[in-house]
């Protein structure tokens, strides 16, 4: 298709993580095994708070949804990564572009939502422990993560259209795994002065406004524990924060990194690692940093595993 002296693009070659041949095999056998135990620890995590009536509570409602959702984000990328590896097409259509953008869109402002959600949900338990059973009701919490993933579906629909509506010529090889949004801006042959102006509102507002809810209830979760006169009372208080802090370090982290700079200061070679955190490193830790220290899904696990055990 011919758009003025250009071709419009209408398909896209993915390099994936590197273009050496000899790479290939050991990428392949890696993503494998990080894809599988991604999906099953995050499963593990959604069935052990399904069947376990202890675990009916607000804060493992959200951690479920935490899992679920990182279990079908890993889902959005790891399979391509899988057959970038093994196959010698490496050719994407724009419409399976724009179908990974729109969902790994829909997964990140997903993600953006309920961990401010969960912050919210800390503050309550710390801040008014007396009030939180009203607070945090059933309700409520249902609430904050189905307007988690409707604020993040309007943004990925907003996102995606703002992006597709560009027209890409030029060279069609994508030195990435994915099809993010620098590649494709740098791919453009229409005038983008709006469209970055429209993705810098969007991408500012959504993040520094869950980050501006998360950082407002630390704060007044930390004069809380400062206020606790008992030093057992402020361990139990921050080790039940200690986990979603390093969540949101994680995942805020590296999406800072990769969309608070400018095209001029695009690295390709950065770009992949960061964006390897959040699509992959970050749903396979999250299972671990959730559990590994908590006593509740620990004991959880420990029952469901003798009761699928000999019974006598």
């Amino acid at each position: 298709m011919e758009l003025g002296n250009h071709t419009v693009l209408t398909e896209f070659i993915l390099l994936g993580i590197s273009a050496d041949p000899r790479w290939q095999l050991i990428l392949f056998v890696t993503f494998l095994m990080l894809y599988l135990l991604t999906m099953a620890g995050n499963m593990t995590l959604v069935i052990l708070i399904k069947i376990d009536a202890r675990l009916h509570t607000p804060m493992y409602c959200f951690i479920g949804s935490l899992s679920f959702l990182d279990f079908w984000y890993t889902s959005v990328y790891t399979p391509k990564i899988l057959a970038i590896c093994v196959s010698e097409d490496k050719h994407i259509s724009l419409a399976g572009c724009g179908a990974q953008f729109f969902f790994s869109c829909l997964a990140a402002y997903t993600e953006c939502y309920l961990l401010a959600a969960m912050s919210y949900d800390r503050h309550a338990a710390i801040c008014n422990p007396l009030l939180y059973s009203g607070t945090m009701s059933a309700p409520v919490c249902i609430g904050l993560v189905a307007g988690s993933h409707i604020g993040g579906f309007l943004n990925a629909v907003a996102h995606t259209a703002n992006t597709f509506r560009l027209s890409f010529c030029g060279n069609n090889v994508i030195d990435h795994f994915l099809c993010d949004v620098l590649p494709l801006v740098k791919m453009s042959c229409t005038d983008t002065r709006v469209y970055v102006i429209i993705l810098s509102s969007m991408i500012d507002f959504t993040v520094l406004s869950c980050l501006l809810a998360i950082l407002i209830s630390y704060f007044n979760i930390l004069l809380a524990i400062l206020r606790m006169r008992s030093a057992s009372g402020r361990r139990k208080a921050f080790s039940t924060c200690a986990s979603h802090l390093v969540s949101v370090m994680l995942f805020y982290g590296s999406l800072l990194f990769v969309y608070s700079r400018t095209s001029a200061n695009y690295s390709v070679e950065s770009d992949k690692v960061a964006a390897l955190f959040y699509t992959i490193i970050n749903p396979l830790l999250n299972p671990l940093i959730y559990s590994i220290r908590n006593k509740d899904i620990k004991e959880a696990f420990r029952k469901a595993i003798l009761s699928i055990g000999p019974q006598t």
